[in-house]
């Protein structure tokens, strides 16, 4: 998707179950050098959607786009709070950054690269629930009306460059 092509910024949107996570990681691995931002880690807990993909454009994308150093801190979910060392984005190193919400119109901007990842309901349901066990249950629907409004909101599916249906 993006070797040899000069990106230096990758955005993977897509809904939960799709293989965001999957691909981003795969991405990274045979990147030399490429650092990886979850929004897993930035979302302020199950209502943080978009809260966490503003948070990712603006202490990350934004920053590395500018050639300057990205900091964030992790969100712990169980504390409810960001929480431990403050974690650093290195400019001159290329950077994927994937979650639900976060290609919208500035991160697309940003992006050298973008991919949009969808597939089956019921099948990223059992995938995503399988990977995440009961804790995601409970907010299945939750997230997923979050990941509607954003769709709506920002319709990731357009701006992406690439679109991919999984599961």
């Amino acid at each position: 998707m993006v070797r040899g092509s000069g990106a230096r910024r990758v955005v993977i949107d897509g809904r939960s179950g799709a293989g965001k996570t999957t691909l981003a990681r795969d991405l990274v691995a045979s990147w030399p050098g490429a650092q990886l931002l979850s929004l897993d880690e930035v979302y302020p807990g199950w209502g943080g959607l978009r809260e966490g993909a503003a948070l990712a454009c603006a202490l990350v994308l934004v920053p590395h786009a500018e050639r300057r150093r990205g900091d964030y801190r992790r969100f712990d979910w169980v504390d409810g709070t960001f929480a431990g060392p403050l974690l650093e984005i290195d400019p001159d190193r290329p950077l994927v950054v994937e979650g639900c919400g976060a290609l919208t119109a500035v991160a697309a901007g940003l992006a050298d690269a973008s991919a949009w990842l969808d597939g089956d309901a019921d099948r990223r349901r059992e995938r995503a629930l399988a990977r995440d066990g009961d804790g995601f249950a409970p907010y299945w629907d939750m997230w997923a009306a979050q990941e509607e409004a954003h769709i709506r909101r920002e319709a990731p599916q357009e701006l992406a460059a690439l679109a991919l249906t999984t599961c």
